[in-house]
Protein backbone atom coordinates (compact mmCIF):
# COMPACT_ATOMS: atom_id res chain seq x y z
CA UNK A 1 0.00 0.00 0.00
CA UNK A 2 1.37 3.33 -1.10
CA UNK A 3 -0.19 6.91 -0.34
CA UNK A 4 -0.63 9.99 -2.06
CA UNK A 5 -2.59 12.95 -0.72
CA UNK A 6 -5.60 10.63 0.26
CA UNK A 7 -5.18 8.55 -2.41
CA UNK A 8 -3.86 5.23 -2.11
CA UNK A 9 -2.44 2.63 -4.51
CA UNK A 10 -3.64 -0.60 -2.56
CA UNK A 11 -1.87 -3.70 -3.86
CA UNK A 12 -4.55 -6.20 -5.83
CA UNK A 13 -2.62 -8.75 -7.05
CA UNK A 14 0.16 -10.24 -9.24
CA UNK A 15 0.05 -10.16 -13.14
CA UNK A 16 0.00 -13.80 -13.86
CA UNK A 17 -3.17 -13.88 -11.61
CA UNK A 18 -5.35 -12.01 -13.66
CA UNK A 19 -6.00 -13.88 -17.75
CA UNK A 20 -5.53 -12.32 -20.73
CA UNK A 21 -7.99 -10.73 -22.51
CA UNK A 22 -10.50 -10.97 -19.51
CA UNK A 23 -11.21 -10.36 -15.00
CA UNK A 24 -10.96 -11.03 -11.55
CA UNK A 25 -12.75 -10.06 -8.74
CA UNK A 26 -10.09 -8.33 -5.75
CA UNK A 27 -11.37 -7.43 -2.62
CA UNK A 28 -10.19 -3.99 -1.19
CA UNK A 29 -10.91 -3.87 2.45
CA UNK A 30 -14.92 -4.24 2.05
CA UNK A 31 -15.15 -3.29 -1.76
CA UNK A 32 -15.40 -5.95 -4.90
CA UNK A 33 -13.46 -4.07 -7.11
CA UNK A 34 -13.78 -5.98 -10.83
CA UNK A 35 -9.77 -5.77 -12.55
CA UNK A 36 -9.31 -6.44 -16.55
CA UNK A 37 -6.45 -7.26 -18.51
CA UNK A 38 -6.68 -6.23 -21.80
CA UNK A 39 -4.02 -7.98 -23.41
CA UNK A 40 -5.18 -7.68 -27.08
CA UNK A 41 -4.80 -4.02 -26.41
CA UNK A 42 -2.14 -4.17 -23.74
CA UNK A 43 -4.01 -2.21 -21.35
CA UNK A 44 -5.06 -2.53 -18.21
CA UNK A 45 -8.80 -1.65 -16.06
CA UNK A 46 -10.47 -1.67 -12.90
CA UNK A 47 -13.97 -0.96 -11.77
CA UNK A 48 -16.57 -1.70 -9.54
CA UNK A 49 -17.70 -5.49 -9.94
CA UNK A 50 -21.61 -4.96 -9.05
CA UNK A 51 -23.65 -4.06 -11.85
CA UNK A 52 -26.11 -1.43 -11.35
CA UNK A 53 -28.54 -2.85 -13.57
CA UNK A 54 -29.50 -6.13 -11.07
CA UNK A 55 -27.29 -5.17 -8.17
CA UNK A 56 -25.44 -8.33 -8.88
CA UNK A 57 -21.47 -8.64 -7.97
CA UNK A 58 -20.57 -10.11 -11.70
CA UNK A 59 -19.02 -7.44 -14.06
CA UNK A 60 -15.67 -9.59 -13.35
CA UNK A 61 -16.80 -12.58 -15.65
CA UNK A 62 -18.42 -10.13 -17.85
CA UNK A 63 -16.75 -10.31 -21.83
CA UNK A 64 -14.82 -7.66 -22.85
CA UNK A 65 -14.32 -6.21 -26.41
CA UNK A 66 -14.63 -2.71 -27.96
CA UNK A 67 -17.38 -0.32 -29.38
CA UNK A 68 -15.48 1.27 -31.26
CA UNK A 69 -12.24 2.65 -30.18
CA UNK A 70 -13.78 2.17 -26.94
CA UNK A 71 -13.25 -0.41 -24.75
CA UNK A 72 -15.95 -2.07 -22.55
CA UNK A 73 -17.38 -4.60 -20.86
CA UNK A 74 -20.30 -6.84 -20.99
CA UNK A 75 -22.38 -8.13 -18.14
CA UNK A 76 -22.85 -11.74 -18.12
CA UNK A 77 -26.34 -11.71 -16.93
CA UNK A 78 -27.97 -9.05 -19.07
CA UNK A 79 -24.96 -8.00 -21.40
CA UNK A 80 -25.36 -4.05 -20.31
CA UNK A 81 -22.39 -2.39 -21.83
CA UNK A 82 -19.80 -0.14 -20.03
CA UNK A 83 -16.77 1.71 -21.08
CA UNK A 84 -13.80 0.73 -18.98
CA UNK A 85 -12.15 3.84 -19.48
CA UNK A 86 -15.41 6.36 -17.90
CA UNK A 87 -17.71 3.57 -16.78
CA UNK A 88 -20.53 5.27 -18.91
CA UNK A 89 -23.26 2.64 -19.71
CA UNK A 90 -22.91 2.28 -23.32
CA UNK A 91 -26.38 0.85 -23.48
CA UNK A 92 -27.38 3.73 -22.14
CA UNK A 93 -30.30 2.78 -19.98
CA UNK A 94 -28.62 2.26 -16.15
CA UNK A 95 -26.12 4.49 -14.29
CA UNK A 96 -22.73 4.25 -14.64
CA UNK A 97 -20.17 2.34 -13.00
CA UNK A 98 -17.24 3.52 -11.43
CA UNK A 99 -13.56 3.19 -12.33
CA UNK A 100 -10.38 2.96 -11.20
CA UNK A 101 -6.89 3.71 -12.19
CA UNK A 102 -4.32 0.58 -12.66
CA UNK A 103 -0.87 0.50 -12.29
CA UNK A 104 1.85 -2.36 -13.01
CA UNK A 105 5.24 -2.57 -11.10
CA UNK A 106 7.35 -5.45 -11.21
CA UNK A 107 4.52 -7.43 -11.83
CA UNK A 108 2.48 -6.66 -9.36
CA UNK A 109 -1.36 -4.97 -9.82
CA UNK A 110 -2.18 -1.89 -7.99
CA UNK A 111 -5.34 0.05 -7.96
CA UNK A 112 -5.94 3.60 -6.70
CA UNK A 113 -8.64 4.50 -4.30
CA UNK A 114 -9.23 7.25 -2.33
CA UNK A 115 -8.25 7.13 1.29
CA UNK A 116 -12.23 7.32 2.03
CA UNK A 117 -13.64 4.81 -0.22
CA UNK A 118 -11.70 1.87 1.66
Amino acid sequence: MVETMNKTWFLACQVQDVPENGGVCVKVKDQQIALFHFARRGEWYATQNECPHRQQMALSRGMIGSQGEEPKVACPFHKKTFSLKTGACLSGDVEAIKTYSVMIKDESVYIFLDSDEV
